[in-house]
């Protein structure tokens, strides 16, 4: 069928074109929009645990919630954030929607898998909210042993078997992407004519298929523990709560990569986009992707400098950690260098950016701080730590997501957004989340401790101020999901390249046809040659049904 226009939008996204065609589609296209429905969902519900807390710490009493319910409120929201939204979300939405037109690719290798993944998400998430609906759980999002394996009478189990769950749809689409970016390239993309969207996916599928199982056994021994009362964990029986510590960060600090990666590949886009530049040493940004995903996998013992490891373990990991630093940095200083002397416009997607520069850069100073073993073990399990992962992971990985969502949207639905509220929303998100979480950074080191709904007066103003910038980061985040729903019926039409932009996705129009591509794509330059008109980059060969 021959669509065009205005008849392919409403082809494309129009649900009473059968609700049945959407939950059995195998469209990569598709699939990501099913994808983005459902972690919108979970951000929010999320959200709404982060709200009951920052309410509840206003005031210094602990007169808002019993500490029980305060202790369900935190695990709920970082289990629901880093499982159902973080890990997932750029990776699900913008990757599904994107790598396999990127290198030229009629859809993913393994089509039925990647809706299965889908499905096999749903489900997972679905154990995770009943746990929530039935009275929670509270053994922090990390399930520490041998409370949760033990001691914990809240719904250790129901939850634990959602993560699990959702561990197989994350290990389906690192896979499904790994083997469509090896052998589905078109003529002419080569390694090095990747975009760094895809390098930085690739990356991040690398540790997605390595450390994922190991989430899923420690996960698996928890509950055997639990349901059978074997010795694993637990020392009573004969267990090693410190065997589970070791297990979970070896795969949740990667994890912290698998957030944040396909953040960074977002912002390589929109750098090299929005200053209409190709991005400074292209072969450096590349390989430090792979060098984060690799060193990534050697830090994890700075989780544990007060857990009674030795001394010189945890100077061998503080080195380790340092190292990690270097490539994340690479990217940074080389994203500065593709900015200067720049003809930058200042575009909603691009302040997403630049924010995210801003905020990971402060979350990954402080991190310098945590991977010294002097100062970790004051700070250690206080809300410097707190202030820290969410720079990193909310300023980094959701600025990254929502930059990635402004940016595409045109092509994801055939229609612009409106570009005052979008500029607004971005610098409403950025003042909102620092005055949210610098606070913490001084809470922390004065010395309040995380996890803790009753606090001494004196730190009442500081998490005021925290409360506050959260009320501020709440509108920000619902902006955008008024006004991107309202450009879905009253956005003006999108051409197939409304920011000039290069890249093979570019080059197909906006939605794009089922099959993306007509006819094959030729590659005759690397990405982000913008010194140079798309027809002299990319050329079409014979149809593409041959």
């Amino acid at each position: 069928m021959n669509l065009t226009g205005m008849d392919r939008r409403e082809h494309y996204l129009n649900v009473n074109y059968g609700i049945r065609s959407w939950l059995l589609t195998t469209d990569h296209k598709r699939i990501a929009w099913l994808y983005l429905v459902t972690v919108t969902l979970f951000f929010f519900a999320g959200g709404l645990f982060a709200t009951m807390i920052r309410l509840e710490l206003m005031t210094p009493q602990g007169d808002l919630v019993q500490s029980e319910t305060y202790n369900k409120l935190f695990t709920m929201h970082g289990v629901t954030m880093v499982f159902f939204f973080l890990i997932p979300a750029i990776p699900a939405v913008l990757g599904n929607f994107l790598v396999p037109m990127m290198i030229g690719a009629r859809d993913l290798a393994f089509p039925r898998l990647n809706l299965a993944s889908w499905y096999i998400f749903a489900i997972g998430g679905a154990f995770t909210l009943m746990a929530a609906a039935a009275g929670g759980v509270d053994t922090g999002w990390t399930f520490y042993t041998p409370y949760s394996s033990l001691y914990s009478n809240t719904h250790v189990a129901l939850t634990v078997v959602g993560v699990f769950v959702t561990g197989f749809s994350s290990i389906l689409t690192g896979l499904n992407f790994m083997v469509t970016i090896h052998k589905m390239r078109a003529p002419g993309m080569t390694w090095f004519r990747l975009p760094l969207f895809i390098w930085s996916h690739y990356a991040t599928s690398i540790i997605i298929i390595l450390g994922t199982p190991v989430i899923a056994v420690t996960l698996v021994l928890v509950g055997l523990e639990r349901i059978f009362r074997l010795g694993i964990f637990d020392p009573a029986l004969g267990g090693d709560p410190l065997l589970f510590q070791h297990l979970f960060w070896f795969y949740s600090h990667p994890a912290v990569y698998i957030m944040v990666l396909p953040a960074m590949a977002v912002v390589s886009e929109l750098i090299a986009c929005f200053s209409r530049k190709r991005i400074f040493g292209y072969t450096f940004v590349a390989f430090a992707s792979l060098g984060i995903a690799v060193i990534g996998f050697l830090v994890w013992g700075h989780h544990m400098f007060v857990s009674g490891q030795s001394v010189h373990a945890g100077m061998v990991f503080s080195l380790l950690s340092y190292l990690v630093a270097i490539p994340s940095a690479i990217k940074v200083f080389n994203w500065t260098a593709t900015l200067y002397k720049a003809s930058i416009s200042y575009d909603a997607p691009m302040l997403y950016a630049l924010g995210f520069i801003g905020l990971f850069t402060i979350g990954g100073l402080t991190g310098l701080f945590l991977a010294a073993l002097g100062i970790d073990v004051h700070v250690h399990d206080t809300y410097f730590v707190v202030a820290h992962f969410h720079y990193i992971m909310v300023g980094g990985s959701v600025m990254g997501y929502l930059g990635g969502i402004h940016f595409w949207w045109p092509k994801m639905t055939g229609r612009t957004y409106p570009e005052g509220w979008a500029r607004l929303a971005a610098l409403t998100i950025f003042l909102g989340f620092n005055l949210t979480f610098f606070p913490q950074f001084v809470l922390g080191y004065v010395g309040m401790p995380r996890r803790y709904h009753v606090y001494p007066p004196e730190f009442q103003v500081l998490n005021v101020m925290s409360t506050a910038g959260a009320s501020i980061l709440a509108v920000g985040y619902i902006l955008p999901l008024i006004y991107l729903i309202w450009s879905l019926r009253y956005g003006a039409v999108a051409g197939a390249n409304p920011w000039g932009a290069r890249g093979l996705e570019w080059e197909t129009p906006s939605p794009p046809p089922t099959d993306n591509f007509d006819r094959i794509p030729i590659v005759r330059d690397g990405a982000y040659a913008y010194e140079k008109e798309p027809e002299e980059v990319y050329s079409f060969g014979k149809p593409a049904h041959v």
